[in-house]
């Protein structure tokens, strides 16, 4: 049945949504997630957490990180982000879609000619530009050579690369990939750029053949291989590489880097020449005859023992002959040599039981404990096993030692014990204490917490607008139930309500309008009717006022002028009565007009009264009834 993974659906150090597993390696294993932040797809790396404590493993992951982010050039894979979350470390990096070259060359064999050569020459320039960073990669192999779906190459893992020459042990290890690695590397001794260009040689040696230069039953064999063997040229596995391909591949892997291509620019040129039809440079070609023709060593001297001249035998001048029948019968030598063996098998018998005898008296000798505390487990058995001591272990969480080294040992360093009867107890960390997450989703912020600590992790809290209510957590980077070392930072988001708003000012605007204006920003409006001077329907407050915040949905409140309790009615007799209309209407007054018969002709059309009379108060809104002549006589005016 398959084993899910934990890490999918859940957000990692608050930012990447894991989406699926790429791919997994020794050091690390590879996600594809979704960067919350900018929106888009990432590779996120992250380091196993059996590697998170082995500070081997986990510079090595921070150098790929420094060196790859230092790197920008359209062959090397892009670096956007690294750092340490949930207890490891990460890289978030270009998503690639494509497939190794190793996958490439499992599935399609050896490659046309021209596209290996297209191949190794992306691979030239991108270690170009790391080289002229002061960067040798260290590990240039298939699987570190990404194809993507335009055919464009790109270089990946940077993990044990190192800025200018350095040696290539790490712990007494030898760096690398065996079947890639540099006759320097191989020996543990000083790289630079050359080093890379052997590998780059190996690869395409497999790109053009289908195999590798050099196989071996273990890495050490395929490691002297590479010091002292030449490999067939490419083109007696496959007969369509071309010679003058040929010279490139044995150029590049020549045992002394001298012989080499010196930068990836000469051998990219080369390859150029090839890729054009013509030939390969002058010293390209004298190196390779002489590599194809055996002349391929190591320029180191290798001390041969000393030999001793002898005189030649003195042979008589002419042969002689024996007449057996006539010859001297000899004594017979057979008892002698039956004698000679049964004195040394006397000899070599008493020899053994002398030791035997010696043995058993050392073995039951008192041995001194070694320390072991703070040793690997491997190595402390190993020398438990060198001194003949007994051994048990016990396997127990700690904090003190990293995963599988002895944290406590009984007896103590110096303890002399009795090989036979003594034993030697040793305490192996399995890593920090565990805990199991728990899903705090949905609680109030402080029983989130006090629930997080119950179960020894540490909280970090992370207040988000949010729709759901303030103080309520909404999400949590780690998945719950999932098994974590405890003291491990567990973030969680935290709801400080919905993202303010800024509210629109809406004074001296109708409430109907300033309502709608409002409601459009994503508020909700309430009214309040105010006395004022100022003309009814017209907003004379609101509150939170212009400028001010806050949250989507809230109420907005609305003062709303109801209009003046009264007001001074104007005099608009002896006007005619439009006017006499519009003067009342600005007051706030409605106009009530009524026709008056008149025998004065100049009256006609003009107001000859009005009720209430001009100067008094009334409210606001009233009627106001105004007299209007209208003319009933004869025409006499003039």
């Amino acid at each position: 049945m398959a084993v899910s993974d934990t890490l999918i659906d859940t957000l990692f150090d608050g930012r990447y949504r894991i989406v699926r597993k790429l791919g997994a390696g020794g050091m690390a294993t590879v996600y594809l997630a979704e960067d919350q932040d900018l929106g888009r797809g990432v590779a996120i790396k992250i380091l196993n957490e059996r590697h998170a404590n082995d500070e081997q493993f986990v510079e090595r992951f921070r150098r790929e990180a420094k060196n790859a982010a230092g790197l920008s050039h359209p062959n090397i894979v892009s670096v956007f982000d690294r750092g340490e979350a949930e207890g490891t470390y990460y890289i978030a990096m270009e998503h690639l879609k494509g497939r190794n070259l190793k996958e490439l060359l499992g599935a399609r064999g050896p490659a046309p000619v021209h596209i290996a050569v297209d191949i190794a020459r992306q691979v030239l320039a991108a270690l170009g530009h790391a080289h002229e960073n002061g960067i040798v990669h260290r590990d240039i192999k298939p699987h570190n050579v990404m194809i993507d779906d335009d055919r464009r190459v790109k270089v990946t893992d940077f993990g044990i690369a190192r800025a200018g020459a350095s040696q290539m042990t790490e712990a007494g290890s030898i760096v690398g990939t065996a079947q890639y690695l540099s006759p320097e590397q191989a020996r543990g001794a000083q790289v630079d750029q050359r080093s890379d260009l052997y590998s780059v040689g190996v690869v395409l040696y497999e790109l053009l053949s289908g195999k590798v230069p050099f196989t071996g039953e273990s890495p050490v064999e395929i490691a002297m291989k590479h010091l002292s063997d030449t490999p067939p040229p490419p083109s007696e596995l496959n007969p369509d590489v071309p010679e003058e391909l040929d010279k490139i591949v044995m150029r590049a892997l020549a045992k002394d880097p001298a012989r080499r291509y010196q930068s990836a620019e000469e051998m990219s040129a080369d390859l150029e020449r090839i890729a054009r039809g013509l030939g390969v440079s002058r010293e390209t070609e004298e190196t390779a005859t002489q590599i194809i023709a055996g002349i391929n060593a190591m320029p180191t001297q290798i001390a041969r023992a000393p030999t001793i001249a002898q005189s030649p035998p003195a042979y008589p001048a002419e042969p002689v002959y024996y007449d057996y029948e006539d010859a001297p019968r000899r004594r017979p030598v057979w008892p002698w040599v039956i004698a000679a063996l049964l004195l040394i098998g006397a000899l070599v018998g008493g020899l053994y039981v002398y030791n035997q005898i010696q043995d058993e008296l050392a073995s039951r000798e008192p041995v001194a404990v070694p320390l072991l505390v703070g040793v690997h487990v491997n190595q402390a058995t190993a020398e438990l096993d060198a001194r003949n001591l007994q051994y048990k272990l016990r396997n127990e969480p700690s904090t003190e030692q990293p995963k599988n080294f002895v944290f406590q040992q009984d007896p103590e360093e110096g303890t002399k014990i009795d090989p036979q009867t003594g034993v030697v107890t040793l305490s192996v960390s399995t890593g920090p204490p565990m805990t199991t997450v728990p899903d705090v989703v949905g609680m109030d912020v402080a029983e989130a917490v006090a629930t997080l600590k119950d179960a020894n992790l540490d909280p970090k809290v992370f207040f988000i607008n949010s729709p759901a209510p303030v103080n309520q957590v909404t999400a949590q980077g780690v998945k719950p139930d999932k098994q974590v070392q405890e003291d491990t930072a567990i973030r969680i988001n935290v709801s400080k309500g919905p993202k303010p708003l800024e509210v629109p000012g809406v004074l001296g605007v109708p409430y109907e309008q300033a309502r709608a204006t409002l409601q459009a920003a994503g508020f909700e409006v309430a009214r309040e009717d105010v006395d004022s001077t100022q003309p009814a329907e017209v907003v004379v407050g609101q509150d939170p006022g212009e400028g001010e915040t806050a949250v989507r949905g809230s109420t907005v409140t609305l003062q709303v002028a109801s209009g003046p309790s009264t007001a001074t009615v104007p005099d608009v007799t002896s006007q005619d009565e439009e006017s006499a209309k519009a003067q009342l209407e600005d007051a706030g007054f409605k106009a009530k007009p009524e026709r008056v018969d008149t025998l004065d002709p100049c009256l006609d059309g003009f107001v000859t009264d009005q009720d209430p009379a001009g100067g008094t108060d009334a409210e606001p809104g009233s009627h106001v009834t105004i007299f209007v002549g209208r003319y009933k006589g004869p025409d006499i005016c003039g």
